[in-house]
């Protein structure tokens, strides 16, 4: 029976020494990609920390800790290094923080390892803070996101006058391609206008609704966190701060100081880990509101000439100030996204138009088929 426990307790020393070689490997392998020297500074501390474990199973197996070295290149490895060149290390770093995730959970589940788990841990945060800091190209892409984010109220507005416009054009000129009573195009149009300004918002409210309740439990975790984990919590904060380019001395002092005011530490936690503004995390009400008047806005236009009773003149009316909304809504689109505003005017006039005709042509077919 002992003898068995032993042959196991070898196996497992034998497994934990690989996983530890093969990550120390691929961090060295990270280290030499990166472009960032800073990034590349931490790949090489990982490097030494996975040495250190390695050579601990190492000397439980009676092997020379001194002898051990990182695993040899394998395809694996090579195919990882390729992707770091091409894409960038901040697209792999996300696959190793899982390969530390899953090795704590085997640490934490077996008494000898026991005293790796924290440094497992430690590891999967500083891979967590490389994702969003340690790639110059991972913080300009952050950046963007950033920057393009502040214009995304004015982008969802103009996309909600869009949708209203388009599908209630579309409705018209199809009742319109059947009928040729105002009144039913009028009626038509009010309640493709009503039942799609009530589903936009419905709709609207259900996401944001969704994406708030997401975040405040983001929030209740992260609050947890650190009641359940301050040691953590407060190394978590340091790494922060090291990121933004502080001596490791004074990001520790700051954190000690932030650590000493739980909501404080709370709402720095929440800004700078979660990347959330806890005063601004969206409102549904306010989401749906602005939803249901963007939409009406945008289908309020082709039924104008309807709502004055415009005469013979009433459907081409219809169509030019439509026409004319597609064009000004498509030129707008495409300057938020930095595109040319006269190609987005002309290809959403294009998109718009051919709906509205095709509505029309099959509108005027129903028509002729119904009343002969």
């Amino acid at each position: 029976m002992a003898s068995t426990r032993t042959t196991d307790s070898k196996e497992r020393y034998r497994r934990y020494l690989k996983t530890e070689l093969e990550a120390a490997a691929m961090y060295g392998a990270m280290a030499r990609v990166q472009r960032n020297q800073r990034g590349a500074d931490v790949f090489r501390k990982l490097v030494d920390s996975e040495m250190e474990h390695a050579r601990l199973w190492a000397g439980k197996l009676g092997l020379d800790p001194d002898s051990v070295e990182p695993a040899s290149p394998g395809i694996k490895l090579r195919l990882f290094q390729i992707a770091a060149l091409v894409l960038g290390t901040s697209r792999i770093v996300p696959w190793l923080a899982r390969g530390e995730l899953k090795e704590l959970e085997v640490y934490a589940s077996d008494p000898e390892a026991q005293g790796l788990v924290s440094e497992e841990r430690y590891h999967a945060r500083i891979l967590r803070e490389l994702v969003s800091n340690g790639d110059p190209l991972a913080a300009l892409r952050a950046e963007r996101r950033h920057v393009l984010g502040g214009g995304g109220t004015l982008r969802a507005a103009v996309l909600g006058v869009n949708d209203g416009l388009v599908s209630n054009f579309s409705l018209v000129m199809g009742v319109a391609g059947a009928a040729t009573e105002a009144d039913f195009v009028l009626l038509a149009g009010i309640a493709g206008l009503l039942a799609g300004a009530f589903s936009m918002a419905a709709g609207e409210y259900i996401s944001m609704r969704s994406q708030r309740d997401v975040y405040e439990h983001q929030i209740r975790e992260q609050e947890m966190g650190l009641d359940a984990w301050p040691d953590d919590a407060e190394q978590d904060l340091v790494l922060i701060y090291e990121a933004k380019g502080l001596p490791r001395e004074v990001s520790e002092g700051i954190a000690k100081q932030i650590m000493e005011r739980p909501q404080v530490a709370l709402d720095t936690m929440v800004r700078e880990g979660l990347g959330l503004d806890p005063g601004q995390l969206g409102s549904p009400w306010g989401a749906a509101v602005s939803s249901f008047l963007a939409f009406v806005s945008g289908a309020l236009v082709p039924i104008l000439p309807y709502l004055f009773d415009a005469g013979s003149a009433t459907f081409v009316l219809s169509g030019v100030l439509s026409a004319v909304a597609l064009a000004v809504v498509g030129a707008i689109l495409a300057g938020v996204t930095q595109r040319s505003p006269a190609w987005g005017g002309l290809r959403m006039l294009l998109a718009g138009g051919a709906a509205a005709a095709v509505t029309f042509g099959i509108g005027h077919l129903i028509g002729l088929s119904i009343l002969g």
